[in-house]
């Protein structure tokens, strides 16, 4: 049987980027006492562009991340027109790395500018930044659209 995995274009980098660069929130999963956990977060990126949230330690997805900082994010969202499953969306791979504190001033900054609301709990002791740094994404740009991509496909730090 031949391979569902299209050979990447540019295109598919584009819509990849475009959708790292418009998503606002994301799925996020993890291992959760062994098990499969997904949640739902708040989505921004890194003055590099790196992938990026802000979470509370009181969260079960934070404790699970600080355990084993495996992760994929589900970036993509059903906009009620249509078949959902024609829409497009991408998984990325990652491992989550708290925000080291010299950098946390300059990428809180920014991801206030696409999270205005988060200001009210950014600064409490509980929040925490977390970036993530992808090893590979997974490409549904709809029906028979399907690409694996490296981050430098997707414009991120490698």
């Amino acid at each position: 049987m031949p391979s569902p995995i299209r050979p990447t274009d540019e295109a598919a980098r584009q819509m990849a980027r475009d959708l790292i660069a418009n998503a606002r929130i994301a799925a996020l999963a993890v291992t959760l006492d062994g098990a499969p956990f997904v949640s739902r977060i708040a989505f921004g990126t890194a003055p590099d562009g790196a992938p990026l949230t802000l979470i509370s330690s009181l969260a079960a997805h934070t404790r699970a991340i600080v355990s084993d900082p495996r992760a994929a994010l589900l970036l993509g969202e059903a906009n009620g027109k249509g078949d959902p499953l024609n829409l497009p969306r991408l998984t990325l791979i990652a491992r989550a790395v708290a925000v080291d504190e010299d950098q946390r001033a300059a990428t809180a900054a920014h991801y206030l500018r696409g999270h205005p609301k988060a200001k009210l709990y950014i600064g409490f002791a509980d929040f925490t930044l977390f970036r993530f740094s992808v090893t590979r994404g997974h490409l549904n740009g709809g029906f028979g659209k399907a690409f694996a991509l490296t981050s430098a496909d997707m414009g991120l730090p490698g």
